[in-house]
């Protein structure tokens, strides 16, 4: 048992049990010791844009209704050991169909709702999937994937009007066309937190998507792992309502948000996704006091005009991570709760997990807080050697303790050189640069892979994409390495701009540009090359594609379109 958490008048709490052997356990566990508790809220607006009804589900009527579908795959033949597909988006059919079949030991496979054909083809046939449940305009897609792909798979859709409807009416229509399972027949015994839970793929940024498999025990002490975490993020049990406009198909909102709310009995508001212009409609509707983010929603939303009503909210905190420097101080000061800044990965789970929820936070400085004795870290150089506090290292980490990879994915799928690899030397490799600064706090830099490396001096790509970002003729930009015969690397940007430009326009941007650039970064930082492109390569969820990126630039330099600055980059004169 752990340390009792607070509830909302201050009093102690139920503690947090470390005997759930599932999830859905956990759920059914909550559910009937808190039934008229709001465990799902589906706002009229997202409801509106999902053609589907706005509800407040409780915990009661969500048992039944988890109930009812389980005992519709386990008629059908599913059970322990297959994996089942979920194009649900962020839908009330998500969460029930997927404790539905965590209740049989069928782990889920949440399928991001922007992937098309190729891309479904390699997840159908990477995964193993034996059935789907997909909103209705997508089942011939993932039909037509398996059949291309020669998979045998039941694709059956999910009708979210009425999952929620209670006793007697609560499971979908659609699982009524549910096949009969395939050979083989499910694995005998109960689920317990070794079993299979989900398969979550990673974004793919280099080659093809990783699927890692993830147990009930890693979603279970991420929830654990938040709700005892305290300090600024501290969980109020049964008080609280999370909102969160983060995809289903990312561990943050999956095994985090999600299983946070369940082990406390709170609220998950799921958004269909973040939008800027109804955001503070969406808080305030839903009487969120905790809200999750990415990077980009506050740099958004701190451009809009002010007003009074900046502050007329019940938002304790913000955890997310990858605010600007710039925006962080300014956004708390403007709209009164604190944005705290988090690491972790899919395949860290829990089992390395850092959050800057005390003191001193270092607002502005990309500081994501300090390790909790939980947690072994070391940062290294690229021969792997321990660098000094200051310098910008790779972090690698494990879990304290006689067990390294406890809350760690458990591999990635099909990939058991991938997997070794990742843990080379007993650590796990997270490819990820950082620095440790005062007092033990780590600070990001920037993903190993987007470093350039140029006469000896290694470039973060993010911290170069924020200074100009900041021009007005920027729509999007991404930097990369361009091979370099002299330097090895230089500096290219990829600059979508907001506005159609002729050849003279270009050249007059490229050198406002790197004009800003050295006004704001060292010399050698600023772009040798400015390429000008219709769009991004970018993965499915948005992040710039970084493998198709450094291939593109390399082939850029020389182009109509491609802007040669290298004579700009000048080593200033040296102050007196």
């Amino acid at each position: 048992m752990s340390p009792l958490l607070p509830d909302g008048d201050g009093r102690a709490s139920p503690p947090v049990p470390d005997d759930d052997a599932s999830v859905f356990a956990a759920f059914e566990r909550i559910a009937t010791e808190h039934p008229r508790r709001p465990f799902l809220q589906i706002l009229p607006e997202v409801a509106h844009r999902a053609g589907i009804a706005p509800i407040e589900l409780d915990y009661g009527r969500a048992l039944v209704a988890v109930r009812e579908i389980a005992a519709r795959f386990a008629a059908a033949g599913y059970g322990h050991g297959h994996r089942a597909g979920l194009l649900l988006e962020n839908r009330p059919s998500f969460f029930l169909t997927w404790l539905a079949l965590n209740a049989l030991g069928v782990s889920v496979v949440p399928i991001n709702g922007e992937l098309r054909a190729a891309e479904l083809d390699y997840l159908v046939e990477h995964s193993g999937l034996c059935v789907a449940v997909a909103l209705p305009a997508r089942v011939d897609d993932l039909r037509a994937a398996a059949a291309r792909t020669g998979c045998t798979v039941c694709v059956v859709p999910s009708l979210d009007d009425e999952t929620h409807a209670g006793p007697g009416g609560a499971a979908p229509r659609g699982l009524a066309s549910l096949a009969p399972a395939p050979g083989p027949a499910p694995r005998a015994g109960d689920p317990g937190p070794d079993s299979e839970c989900g398969l979550l793929y990673t974004s793919g940024t280099t080659g093809r998507p990783k699927g890692c498999v993830l147990d009930n025990a890693y979603y279970l002490i991420a929830g654990r792992w938040y709700l005892r975490a305290g300090g600024l993020c501290a969980i109020r049990f049964g008080q609280e309502r999370l909102i969160t406009p983060l995809p289903m198909t990312h561990m943050n909102a999956m095994a985090y948000s999600t299983m946070a709310m369940l082990l406390s009995a709170g609220c998950v508001v799921p958004l269909d996704r973040f939008h800027p212009s109804s955001w503070w409609r969406a808080v305030r509707a839903s009487r969120a006091t905790i809200v999750h983010y990415l990077g980009v929603m506050p740099a958004m939303l701190i451009g809009a005009p002010e007003s009074p009503d900046d502050r007329d909210h019940g938002v304790r905190f913000g955890f997310g991570a990858g605010v600007d420097r710039r925006h962080h101080a300014s956004f708390e000061a403007r709209f009164g709760f604190p944005l705290l800044e988090a690491w972790a990965m899919t395949e860290t789970g829990a089992g390395a997990v850092v959050i800057a929820n005390r003191e001193p936070r270092h607002v502005g400085q990309s500081c994501f807080g300090v390790p909790g004795p939980e947690l072994e870290l070391r940062i290294v150089d690229e021969a792997d050697r321990d660098v000094p506090d200051g310098t910008p290292g790779e972090l690698l980490v494990r879990a304290a303790g006689p067990e390294p990879r406890r809350g760690f994915f458990r591999e990635y799928l099909k990939d058991a050189e991938a997997t070794a690899q990742a843990w080379a030397g007993g650590w796990f490799r997270t490819g990820d640069v950082v620095r440790r600064g005062e007092a033990g706090a780590l600070h990001f830099v920037d993903r190993r892979k987007n470093v350039i490396r140029r006469s000896g001096e290694n470039i973060a790509a993010v911290e170069v994409e924020s200074v100009l970002r900041r021009h007005p003729g920027v729509l999007e930009v991404a930097v990369a390495a361009t091979p370099d015969p002299v330097r090895g690397d230089e500096v290219l940007a990829c600059v979508v701009p907001a506005a159609p430009l002729d050849a003279a326009g270009r050249d007059a941007l490229a050198r406002e540009l790197v004009g800003l650039a050295l006004e704001q970064l060292a010399y050698f930082k600023a772009p040798g090359w400015v390429a000008f492109v219709d769009a991004l390569p970018l993965t499915p969820t948005q992040k710039v594609q970084r493998g198709e990126l450094k291939a593109l630039a390399a082939t850029l330099p020389g182009t109509e379109r491609c802007v040669d600055t290298r004579a700009l980059k000048k080593r200033p004169a040296s102050h007196p």
